[in-house]
């Protein structure tokens, strides 16, 4: 398979979020989105998914780490009312995608060893809370590492090959859907709390190397035969609640968004797009379907214009005080809002299953462009 091989002047020719603390829908009843909706398109066998809290349906609830939340209140709108180790109070808009493009519900962790071979033929997710694409992001929380993702991945192939066959793996593999979201916890865990990388690296210098080991995971997934790649940017990371908390002049006071992390987002996003646009031109003629997908302007739009949508706060979360809260500080003993629909964010740094769904509804575009045929 050809090499995606930029150098670093081609690289710039093309340039144009959970800190150390880490169905609710639009209406009443459920909604159903089904594969019809995706009809036209090329058919999905499987939806796999890598990255960090906003897409571990959890993962963290099988390795060492007190970055979980298998725990209530997570998990409370969930079917059951079950913490499954997502970091949302139900689904996340991973799993949106996966039941839009017909795969299934929900998208279950890699590392469940209870999973059947039917579950596990149409994806999984190999996310793992607190990680990023910088190597040392997950040696910080102790968790899984996208290069270790990308292992795991290639164990799954292997065990697939042995109770379904090679040609049926490969198949699976060519027309799966493979979603990336992470980064936002190199700058905000990593770069902008830690002395280590800011000793080293210009913030413009970061995130040129936060985006070389993007490049080169993206590689990895090319090299297992993926071929439709969407790969989420940054949130505008500046209103995440638990930043507005550490960085604004009066925390309870001034809960505006804090330009300069979003900033640093924009900057990021925008390179992002230069990168992923290349790759796409440079490998479109071997199959490849890569797609970046923006959720900056529809978070930000739900803040701005959060009426619409039916939100009423955007500054904090539902769980606690929602200005700091997250991971083991939201726990049952936790104060929980009455409504967590009227809410953009579930904790400090995660977003609430309505906020998931609408994310999901504004990626649909560009999904359709990566399953299209």
């Amino acid at each position: 398979m050809p090499r995606i091989n930029f150098s670093q002047k081609n690289l710039f020719e093309y340039y144009p979020w959970y800190l150390c603390l880490f169905g609710i829908f639009v209406f009443q009843a459920p909604v159903k989105c089904t594969a019809d909706e995706a009809a036209g398109k090329t058919p999905v066998s499987a939806v796999f998914i890598f990255g960090d809290s906003t897409v571990d349906p959890g993962n963290n609830n099988y390795i060492t780490t007190p970055f979980k939340s298998n725990f209530l209140p997570y998990g409370k709108d969930f079917l059951n009312h079950i913490p499954t180790g997502r970091f949302s109070n139900g689904l996340l808009t991973t799993d949106f995608i996966a039941k839009y493009v017909g795969v299934k519900d929900a998208v279950p962790p890699y590392l469940d060893s209870s999973l059947s071979t039917e579950e596990l033929k149409t994806g999984v997710s190999f996310a793992s809370a607190g990680t990023g694409f910088d190597p040392l992001t997950p040696k910080i929380s102790n968790v899984i590492s996208l290069q270790n993702q990308l292992e795991n991945f290639k164990e799954y192939k292997a065990k697939m090959e042995e109770k379904i066959g090679k040609g049926e793996t490969e198949g699976i593999v060519k027309n799966a859907l493979f979603l990336v979201s992470a980064g936002t916890n190199d700058f905000v865990v990593n770069y902008n709390t830690l002395p280590i990388r800011r000793r080293t690296y210009t913030l413009p210098e970061y995130i040129h190397f936060v985006q070389q080991h993007l490049q080169e995971f993206l590689q990895g997934l090319w090299d297992e035969g993926g071929r439709r790649i969407g790969v989420v940017g940054l949130p505008p990371m500046g209103c995440l609640p638990v930043v507005i908390t550490l960085h604004s002049n009066n925390a309870f006071t001034e809960r505006g968004c804090i330009d300069l992390f979003s900033a640093t987002a924009r900057d990021y996003n925008s390179q992002l797009q230069g990168l992923l646009g290349a790759m796409q031109l440079k490998l479109a003629a071997q199959g490849a379907r890569i797609a970046y997908q923006d959720i900056y302007g529809p978070l930000m739009d739900m803040m701005t214009q959060g009426n619409k949508y039916g939100f009423e706060e955007f500054s904090s979360g539902c769980c606690g005080t929602g200005m700091l809260e997250a991971s083991f500080m939201c726990n049952p003993k936790s104060y929980v809002c009455r409504d967590p629909s009227k809410y953009v964010f579930w904790d400090a740094i995660h977003p609430t299953e309505k906020t998931g769904y609408l994310l999901s509804q504004a990626l649909r575009p560009t999904i359709d462009s990566i399953i299209s045929n």
